[in-house]
């Protein structure tokens, strides 16, 4: 009701608004109507107002007005009055009582925003503000999509790739881009004409890119014309010339023979065709904002116009020829023809062959140079090019297959092949197949082989093998026995249609695995072994016979350990011939197996016949005793090695080694090879402690020997080694490299700083350089350049020469750092950028250490001096007394 009152008061008062004075009419009257509306529609007009702060508020465009847009309410209670400055006078007022409202609607695509300031007034003075609103004009779809052109014109040549554009329309919409309002989408109303109602034409929804269907690319015919040659003249006379080829009999005028200006006129409509007056299709393309994806979508229509172009690009292939044909070459084998009759052609092969058997005319007509081998190269692809003068293409490469077509110039071809077969095989066992190859084409009937047995030797009766014609198996047609033929030689006849070859077939009959090996004795003793024998020892010699065949698989023989070999100690070594040599494979010892009973068993790789089983002959024991030799202690573990960080505590256990004695005597243990005495180890436990300070920056990884040895004997020792890394730990601070450096006055440049710390990552860089106050510095400027180093910088020109100190702290990557001072000197320097005194300036200083020598010296000087003189007044006394007595 408040906004009621306010507008009520306006009838005589006025706004100020960009230092104009705007007299309020009556029509303000007219924000009643949308109040009433939103209080109607249950608006809140509490929603609307808020403190007098800076803010931004939204208001869509084409509103009714007037159209209450925000009350400003503020805590001073003098306020009568609220002023305007800023954008959008015309549009945007103010009441007295605070109430933003539009007098006119506001338009997008004019302004998409208006920043206002917005003061609140006391008599005419400013109490508070200005505060600045900033109000967003909200786009709604209001502005309908448009084509750039009402009708477009395109030329597309007959079997355009489908899916390749060859034109394209575009549309624009007013309203804002960034929304959906903006977003056009593209669609095909209709073909005219459309016959059969198949679309030979597609448009791309998004891009507004036209291009041929997949039926389009077939169906897509233009005007039949008369086609001229490469170079030949397109005049009148021409025309008639042809005209005479086709009609050859013609005694009326040209001028008055209708079919030839029939076909005059037919050639000249083909060669001027105007889209526009004469197009072959016309397609009704339309656009839509929104996506086209709502009813509500405004849209936009335009037409275009297309014509079909002749193709005379057209791919001759594939083209087949045939291998080894006799012709007079070269050969035409076919016949392209670019659309530009001017062009230029080129072959070239897609393959990097040595040989490439074809060329090109001026008149497009691709040439075979010579005979083609099908075995040598079954298909070519040529690249034919269409180029202008200026080795522009015109037309697209074009990709032509040339197929070698087979002949049957090839024999079968075979080799000798061996087959075995076991005797007693069932009749009908397959023996085999014979493979034969013919180079010709797979297939064909030049390759289609057939299998035919000449002859077989030795002869039988009746025959031993039969051939299968088309696949070449062969199969056993009787029992063999190896006692009546070991071997059979087959001679087969392998032939195509034109070719015969004879091939050699050798069978072996092998001997059927009928016979066991056995060993010469099945008891080979006992022996005696000492636990310390070497690895590889050969232990004994066990023998075994098989009366099979020697040549077969049959009578090979292979020794098992089938029982009493725990952990695989021993192995049997053969030749297969039925020698075998029983050795030690592993380390023998005594504590965990004293004794072994093994058993051998002699096997066959063949299997034995059905019917028969190994027996007791094949099989043979033998019995080892080891016996206890005085070992050495032996360690737990193979590997030792321990991380430990190095901080870690004098004192601290580092590991327990861990050793026994196999026969259980008493052990100790000593260290050697710690070279920086950081260890120590109980002789009794084995138990290594930290005896001093660890340090990684001294020493990063190090080895240790520890040594296991017998109390009772020491000579019976084990060595073995402990591998010990440091951890790091950020036990050091980053340290500047050099704490001192110079400037000259003349020409300051800034100093590197750089520091450097013996922790590893992640204890030591990036470093971080500040000064020690932690402030800014009025004279200098401190820069990080990269992870170590630093840019010290003099702010203010020297003048005179002079020694700062600077604190700097330095700290590592994990915080740690120290206060450390460098020192700067501003220094007057010569040519080569050193320092130098001024002679006039400042006179010779000796230096502390100069100073204290030269007074020590003069010291020692006067000492000696007085020493002297006493020791000469002396002995002038000694001298006086005789004299006087």
């Amino acid at each position: 009701m408040g906004l009621l009152r306010s507008l009520r008061s306006q009838r005589s008062d006025s706004l100020d608004l960009s230092s104009e004075t705007v007299i309020m009419t009556p029509m303000v009257h007219l924000l009643l109507l949308p109040l009433l509306f939103s209080i109607a529609g249950g608006t809140s007009l509490e929603d609307k107002k808020g403190p007098l702060e800076n803010m931004a508020l939204d208001v869509p465009e084409g509103t009714p007005v007037p159209y209450a847009i925000y009350q400003f309410q503020v805590a001073h209670a003098g306020v009568n009055n609220f002023r305007l400055n800023g954008e959008g006078s015309d549009a945007i007022k103010i009441s007295k009582d605070g109430w933003l409202f539009l007098e006119n609607p506001l338009e997008w695509s004019q302004n998409d925003n208006y920043v206002i300031a917005v003061e609140a007034l006391a008599d005419g003075e400013v109490v508070e503000g200005p505060i600045y609103v900033t109000i967003n004009v909200l786009d709604i779809n209001n502005h309908a999509p448009y084509f750039n052109q009402s009708e477009y014109t395109a030329v597309v040549r007959e079997n355009n790739p489908a899916g390749v554009p060859f034109t394209h329309v575009f549309a624009l919409d007013q309203d804002d881009p960034t929304t959906p309002n903006a977003r056009l989408s593209y669609s095909l109303v209709s073909q005219i004409p459309h016959k059969h109602n198949t679309p030979l034409f597609q448009i791309n929804a998004n891009t507004g890119e036209i291009s041929t269907t997949k039926e389009g690319e077939k169906m897509l015919k233009a005007r039949e014309g008369i086609q001229y040659g490469r170079g030949e003249d397109q005049g009148i006379d021409a025309l008639k010339t042809k005209f005479n080829d086709y009609c050859p009999i013609q005694k009326i005028p040209y001028e008055e023979n209708p079919f030839f200006t029939c076909v005059e006129r037919a050639e000249t409509r083909r060669r001027n065709v105007d889209p526009l007056e004469d197009p072959d299709y016309a397609l009704f393309v339309r656009v839509q904002d929104l996506g086209g994806a709502s009813e509500t979508a405004l849209s936009g229509n335009a037409r275009v116009h297309i014509v079909i172009q002749q193709n005379l690009w057209v791919n001759p292939g594939p083209i087949t020829v045939k291998e080894h044909l006799k012709e007079t070459y070269p050969l035409v084998i076919a016949k392209v023809q670019s659309n530009d009759p001017s062009a230029v052609y080129k072959l070239v092969q897609k393959e990097r062959e040595l040989k490439f058997p074809f060329q090109i005319t001026v008149n497009g007509e691709i040439q075979l140079t010579e005979e083609l081998d099908r075995e040598d190269k079954d298909m070519y692809i040529l690249v034919v090019m269409a180029e202008d003068h200026y080795q522009n293409e015109v037309d697209p490469p074009m990709e032509i297959q040339v197929v070698v077509e087979d002949v049957n110039d090839n024999a079968p071809v075979c080799d000798q092949i061996v087959f075995e077969v076991q005797e007693d095989e069932p009749v009908g066992s397959l023996v085999g197949q014979l493979l034969a190859h013919d180079d010709d084409e797979a297939g064909t009937l030049n390759s289609l082989l057939i299998y035919t047995i000449v002859s077989q030797n030795p002869p039988t009766t009746p025959d031993a093998f039969s051939i299968d014609a088309a696949s070449g198996q062969i199969q056993a047609l009787r029992s063999l026995r190896r006692k009546d033929h070991q071997v059979y030689n087959l001679y087969v006849r392998v032939n195509d249609p034109v070719f015969s070859t004879e091939c050699m077939v050798v069978i072996r009959v092998i001997d059927v695995n009928n016979e066991m090996p056995l060993f010469e004795k099945n008891d080979y003793g006992s022996h005696t072994l000492q636990e310390d024998t070497p690895v590889g020892h050969t232990v004994l010699t066990i023998k075994a016979t098989d009366a099979d065949d020697p040549e077969s698989g049959s009578s090979f023989i292979n020794f098992l350990i089938s029982a009493g070999n725990d952990d695989d100690v021993f192995a049997v070594e053969t030749d297969g011939k039925g020698v075998g040599q029983l050795v030690i494979a592993k380390p023998l010892d005594f504590e965990s197996s004293p004794t072994y009973n093994l058993k051998i068993d002699a096997r066959n790789p063949e299997p034995l016949m059905k019917g028969l089983e190994y027996g007791s002959e094949s099989t043979a024991f033998v019995s080892v005793s080891v016996t206890d030799v005085d070992e050495a202690p032996e360690f737990s573990l193979d590997v030792l090695d321990v991380t430990v960080p190095e901080n870690t505590t004098k004192g601290a256990v580092l590991l327990t080694v861990e050793a026994k004695d196999p026969e259980g005597k008493e052990i100790g243990f000593k260290l050697d090879g710690d070279t920086k005495g950081w260890l120590d180890i109980d002789a009794a436990t084995g138990e290594i402690k930290i005896k001093d300070k660890l340090d990684r920056e001294t020493l990063e990884t190090f080895e240790v020997t520890v040594i296991a040895f017998e109390k009772e004997n020491p000579q019976k020792s084990t060595e073995h080694i402990v591998s010990v890394r440091l951890l790091d730990v950020n036990d050091n601070v980053p340290k500047l490299t050099e704490s001192q450096a110079f400037i000259c006055v003349k020409k300051p440049e800034p100093v590197i700083i750089k520091a450097y710390d013996e922790d590893s990552a992640p204890f030591s860089e990036p470093f971080t350089f500040t000064f020690a106050h932690g402030k800014k510095s009025p004279n200098w400027e401190l820069q990080a350049i990269d992870g170590t180093t630093a840019r010290l910088t003099m702010k203010k020109t020297p003048t005179e020469d002079k020694t700062f100190s600077v604190p700097i702290i330095i700290k590592d990557n994990a915080g740690m750092g120290v206060t450390q001072s460098f020192e700067v000197r501003v220094c007057n320097c010569t040519d080569l950028g050193y320092c130098y005194m001024t002679p006039d300036v400042h006179g010779f200083k000796w230096g502390m250490g100069t100073t204290i020598g030269i007074l020590a010296a003069t010291l020692g000087f006067c000492i000696i001096a007085f020493i002297i003189v006493i020791k000469r007044s002396d002995k002038g006394d000694k001298k006086k007394v005789p004299t006087e007595e």
